[in-house]
């Protein structure tokens, strides 16, 4: 195996998914024949460790120039959409409207009645005890 193979298996490492198996193998073919198991074993846990920040700081580029590439096209951010959604609940309530946009009604207080009033008008409605119907 040539040194263009180990460098390329060595991107393809940092880019793809590596996977323990994987490291295990890419850690013996780095290590002299016969390496002791411990010395593959640490060599393959790093790769792994390699891999994922490498596998994060791609994924770091990626969603910066996704980013870069939507505010130059001219798409809202979610924060874009929270900061106009506040403007306009803020906006709404100023203006005294519901979240749907009508005008909020004021209701008037209710009237008290007295509770004379309701006890006397449900005597009246009310049949003596002593009085037989008819």
């Amino acid at each position: 195996m040539t040194r263009v193979d180990d460098l390329r298996r060595s991107l393809e490492a940092a880019i793809g998914n590596m996977t323990p198996a994987r490291a295990q193998e890419l850690a013996r073919s780095f290590l002299e024949p016969g390496a002791a198991k411990e010395q593959v074993a640490k060599t393959a846990a790093d790769i792994m460790d390699w891999s994922m920040r490498n596998r994060e700081r791609l994924r770091d580029v990626i969603r910066r120039e996704v980013q870069e590439q939507m505010k130059q096209v001219g798409v809202a951010t979610q924060s874009d959409l929270d900061a106009v959604r506040k403007r306009v609940r803020e906006l709404e309530r100023r203006a005294g409207m519901t979240a749907s946009g009508r005008a909020r009604t004021r209701r008037k207080p209710a009237a008290r009645k007295s509770t004379a009033k309701k006890t006397s008008a449900k005597r009246s409605t009310t049949k003596p005890s002593g009085a037989s119907g008819g």
